[in-house]
């Protein structure tokens, strides 16, 4: 039994709509409305729906009496749009473009050979740690883009719970249960001081002996200052921060000026004007591990990225 339309608009029933949500109810009964006004037929349109046509007739009324106007109007076999429904059909024709446009997106995200791996990483692991893993991936997956980000663990990580982020590299390791991290690799945090330091003809040194000295460190929310405050704590002290930077090479510079000394992991090259001390006491090393959120499924990229990273536990950092 099919629907008859009329050029009158049925009564509104807007009481059967939730106010707060109109266009969650809405959508399905839109796109069913779109097939019938192209095909200009109901029975055809049920087909091309995979429903039947009596289902989709009392969609395109329901939807008629929730809009309080008449969409269709029936004309023999077939039916005509009327000026609303026009108007109508214009904007879900655009919307149904712009939502395919993202299915079509989402779907390139998540392909396994060419989508995309959202990669958040410490700035002390972008000069080298990272650009060998992505090399190493990358022979495996050459399609596979990836965004990268670099940024102080606790900003990392709060777009990694917010979904922006696959996968984040990080020191040190959260401990969240909303998040799941994996240990891979420890890296020696050296004792920096300048060159002519009073303590720069030593090879090792403990902690405790720079306790009165000036320290330049990276800003409160990096892992590495909290590292750095921690291990001045096991060794009796607070450091007496005289700097704040956000790169380890600019803390180098820093110190190499006189302007105090810092607990740095090991420079790519050679600085002149610094010299690197190994400390015996507390144990200067720090935890680096790959982080993601529980429970959360990752893309097939992501997914292949991350089981890469952690076939390299033990072989991340080059080691002193």
């Amino acid at each position: 039994m099919s629907h008859e339309w009329s050029s009158e608009p049925p009564p509104a029933r807007p009481a059967e709509i939730e106010p707060d949500a109109p266009a969650v109810l809405l959508a399905p009964r839109l796109a069913q409305f779109a097939a019938v006004a192209r095909l200009e037929h109901v029975t055809r349109a049920a087909e091309s729906l995979g429903m039947p046509q009596p289902t989709l007739s009392r969609a395109v009324a329901r939807l008629e009496a929730d809009l309080g106007v008449a969409l269709l109007a029936r004309e023999g076999r077939t039916v005509r749009l009327t000026r609303a429904g026009r108007l109508l059909l214009g904007a879900v024709e655009r919307a149904l473009a712009e939502v395919e446009r993202g299915a079509e997106a989402a779907r390139a995200e998540a392909d396994p050979a060419a989508g995309r791996v959202a990669f958040g990483f410490l700035h002390t692991m972008g000069t080298d740690a990272v650009p060998a893993l992505l090399r190493g991936f990358r022979a495996e997956h050459p399609q596979v883009r990836f965004q990268l980000v670099q940024d102080y663990v606790a900003a990392m990580l709060d777009r990694l719970r917010a979904g922006e982020l696959d996968l984040c590299l990080v020191s040190p390791l959260p401990d969240d249960p909303a998040l799941v991290a994996r240990p891979l690799d420890e890296q020696r945090l050296h004792l920096v001081v300048p060159a002519d330091h009073r303590l720069a003809g030593r090879r090792r040194i403990r902690l405790a002996e720079v306790a009165e000295e000036p320290f330049v460190a990276v800003e409160k929310g990096y892992g590495l200052r909290a590292i750095t405050d921690d291990f001045c704590a096991q060794a009796g002290f607070t450091p007496r921060i005289a700097f704040e930077g956000e790169e380890a090479e600019t803390l180098r510079g820093l110190v190499a000026a006189g302007l105090g000394v810092a607990l740095l992991p090991p420079g790519l090259v050679p600085r002149p004007g610094v010299v690197d001390l190994a400390v015996t006491a507390p144990r200067t090393r720090r935890a680096i591990g790959l982080a993601w959120v529980a429970g959360c499924p990752l893309t097939p990229p992501a997914r292949a990225f991350r089981d890469f990273v952690l076939s390299r536990r033990g072989r991340l950092l080059d080691h002193d």
